[in-house]
């Protein structure tokens, strides 16, 4: 499973993945998805035929992104209670992907390309609705809840996570 960095030539590929992944990942169009890969570092997981079928899209602090969970992270970092972060916005793997290792495989891609630099790479998983599968996803790659957000009471949450560098 070769992993690459993100070209312009993977958007469109890239978008579907997305697509094909919500709810468990944001709903982004294209044009907001190539804002967000402008602003980050994203990795892609490539199969036989050098096609994306799956990617990890990171964030660091500063960027001009406005999501809700990353600015959580990034007001902690300007508090004094969280250390320097790498967000992982999204990660998303093709339906025909699926089972075969790469989630982990682009975390470790992740893990290696921040080798050596200090804070955490940080996610959010939902937790309503829930989301069990992921939460033990990331517990066994070494995250731990550092908080959680309820957005719409009985109907959208997120624990929040890091896994310290």
């Amino acid at each position: 499973m070769p992993i690459r960095p993100y070209t312009p030539s993977d958007l469109a590929a890239l978008h579907a993945i997305n697509v094909a992944g919500e709810p468990g990942v944001g709903p982004v169009s294209q044009d907001e998805l190539d804002a967000i890969l402008a602003e980050g570092t994203c990795f892609v997981s490539v199969d036989a035929g050098a096609e994306p079928d799956g990617f990890i899209l990171l964030v660091a602090p500063g960027a001009d992104y406005h999501s809700p969970n990353f600015r959580w992270f990034e007001e902690r970092l300007l508090s004094g209670t969280e250390p320097d972060f790498i967000y992982v916005d999204r990660i998303a793997i093709a339906a025909s992907a699926q089972g075969e290792g790469l989630g982990a495989a682009l975390y470790e891609t992740a893990f290696d390309a921040f080798k050596g630099k200090t804070g955490a790479i940080t996610c959010e998983v939902n937790t309503l609705p829930p989301n069990p599968g992921s939460i033990r996803f990331h517990e066994r790659l070494g995250f731990k809840p550092v908080g959680e957000q309820v957005f719409t009471p009985g109907e959208k949450a997120v624990v929040y996570l890091e896994r310290v560098l």
